[in-house]
């Protein structure tokens, strides 16, 4: 049976920062319309406080996070332990996009040393946190990050880059308003 906590401890701290990879998902109002979950990595997720977290988004094809958290807000980041003892966290809560045009963006990249071409990040201001066994996720061995991302991105100008976001991540899939280009 799963243990729910009131804040994010020094325990649950040290455990986020010991993971490679976390999934974000999150799902539109529209009772028809897609629901999304995403792998992420890079070191790309920081805790604020007891209750926030933050992670950068460096971009790719698709919108859907960014879409579903300006319509309606709601996410679950999910961590679990592919490394070590068994176990899973569930941070359920409220996210926002903090777009490049935006004043918070700065201070948030500060955090993310490395990672120059941010996308935007993701700040969930978290409701409720709970564990579970991890029991049925399989142990993996971690090899590095793969570089394939912050290459492509790299490869592209910063005008090449706009005008791609301007045409992949203006919309979702659902057609729900995506960056703010």
């Amino acid at each position: 049976m799963g243990k729910e906590y009131a804040e994010i401890d020094e325990p649950i701290r040290r455990f986020i920062e010991r993971q490679h990879v976390f999934f974000v998902s999150t799902a539109p109002l529209a009772g028809d319309g897609m629901i999304n979950c995403s792998p992420k990595g890079l070191d790309g997720l920081r805790v604020l406080g007891p209750k926030r977290l933050v992670y950068a988004d460096l971009g790719g094809s698709g919108i859907e996070t960014v879409a579903h958290v300006k319509e309606n807000g709601r996410i679950v980041i999910m961590l679990c332990a592919f490394e070590g003892p068994p176990k899973i966290f569930r941070f359920y809560g409220r996210g926002r996009a903090v777009e490049r045009h935006e004043a918070e963006f700065e201070e948030y990249r500060r955090l993310f040393p490395g990672l120059d071409r941010i996308r935007n990040f993701i700040v969930v201001d978290v409701e409720r946190i709970r564990d579970a066994c991890g029991y049925g996720v399989p142990n993996y061995d971690f090899k590095s990050e793969r570089d394939a991302l912050e290459n492509w991105i790299d490869a592209k100008s910063e005008q090449e880059l706009h005008d791609y976001r301007v045409e992949k991540n203006s919309k979702s899939l659902d057609g729900l308003p995506g960056l703010d280009l």
